[in-house]
């Protein structure tokens, strides 16, 4: 085991230092800690969202990871009950550079370091996240333990190195089975409105099923501000169980981990409502498993896109979207079949984040068009999704 290595610059510089992030190759960065003690393993990211980090922290996506927030001020609104993507977080911990401070907003109900330890999550605050984020860059997501004690003497260096190098890594994980709902369930909660909160769609004129790899509620909101009615189903649900909640069409949500591992299951699935001519929409994993049901393949990225600024280029339109992202794999163009064409792609990086079956009511994107957080430029298709439900209730039987 190759000996530890704290960084000579972010040694230890406040008083009462009682928290660490140790990473699989003996780095160590130190601070303190805020939320729930303990200790936790995962893959170390970053988001370079300004705002937005209690759905950050709640989005689905991000199980088995803990995050990096490169904005340095973090916690400044505090926490409510309504800015949150899931009923229990899957985020691993978090690591901030500045203190969490006094919330300052007319919706705060509680403190940032307050609800992270209601969720049981660890924060690290203290950290240099500015080098922390160029070592992720240069070198890749490490594996890590974050650990938070109430003295700095006990925490086990040694030990939280092994129990870092022993975690296997996102790579071949399935784990949208984690984070799916255990049952069905039907959601009609609307968008968000100042002064009103969450509506409910009453009169819905479509009928959605959303495969649940690790569902957003903010996608779930969009479906039925729309105009449809949602049924959410777990991640192993079968083709057979789909047809008899009779949808007009389905989308496949996003989620966390391998696209290749969770396609064990999930991609025949795929396969069989391509055949029955469903309008399908997919998001993040749900675009990556599409495109692997129609015969291209995945690769990781060696630092995924997370945050609420990346710029996409529609190449139907050649118009410019903001869009919020959070994903490690992506689709190889180059493996796309000829009857799939590319539809937006990254101006970051040139990987494809978008794709559509030639006249077929089937699409997907790579990034999030329901935001939280992020900018609202993707919500159009949303309405490109209900405006082929409607066609194919027109032509149905």
């Amino acid at each position: 085991m190759r000996p530890l290595v704290p960084l000579s610059h972010n040694r230890p510089y406040i008083l009462n230092t009682n928290a660490c992030l140790v990473l699989s190759d003996g780095t160590v960065f130190w601070g303190y800690g805020v939320g729930a003690m303990g200790t936790a393993t995962g893959e170390v990211v970053f988001n370079t969202a300004m705002t937005g980090y209690q759905e950050i922290l709640t989005d689905p996506s991000y199980a088995g990871q803990i995050i990096t927030f490169t904005f340095p001020h973090i916690g400044n609104v505090g926490t409510n009950s309504e800015d949150i993507e899931s009923a229990m977080p899957a985020a691993r911990g978090c690591i901030m550079r500045a203190t969490t401070s006094q919330p300052s907003n007319w919706r705060a109900l509680f403190s940032l370091g307050r609800w992270l330890e209601s969720q049981r999550l660890i924060g690290l605050c203290g950290v240099d996240t500015r080098c922390l984020a160029r070592r992720i860059r240069d070198l890749g997501a490490p594996n890590g333990v974050i650990a938070h004690a109430e003295t700095k003497s006990k925490l086990d260096l040694v030990a939280l190195q092994t129990q870092a190098r022993a975690w296997p890594g996102s790579a071949g994980l399935d784990l949208a089975k984690e984070v799916s709902c255990r049952q069905t369930y039907r959601w009609d909660e609307t968008a968000w409105q100042p002064e009103q909160g969450y509506g409910c769609c009453r009169n819905p004129r479509w009928h959605v099923v959303v495969m649940d790899y690790g569902a957003k509620r903010n996608i779930l909101r969009c479906l039925s501000t729309a105009g449809c009615r949602v049924t959410v189903v777990p991640a192993t649900t079968t083709f057979n169980e789909i047809q008899q909640h009779k949808p007009d069409g389905v989308l496949l949500s996003n989620g966390p981990g391998d696209p290749a591992a969770t396609g064990t299951y999930v991609v025949p699935v795929i396969q069989s409502l391509l055949e029955s001519g469903l309008p399908l929409f997919g998001i993040c994993l749900g675009h990556q498993m599409l495109a692997i049901a129609l015969g291209a393949q995945t690769y990781q990225l060696k630092v995924g896109h997370r945050g609420a600024n990346q710029p996409v280029k529609d190449l139907v339109t050649g118009r410019v979207e903001i869009t919020s992202q959070n994903h490690g794999f992506c689709v190889d163009r180059v493996t796309l079949p000829a009857n799939v064409v590319e539809t937006h792609t990254s101006l970051f990086d040139g990987s494809l984040e978008g794709l559509q079956v030639r006249e077929r009511p089937v699409f997907s994107v790579q990034y999030h068009p329901e935001a939280s957080p992020g900018p609202t430029d993707s919500f159009y298709l949303f309405k490109r999704f209900t405006a082929s439900l409607e066609a194919y209730r027109a032509q149905r039987p």
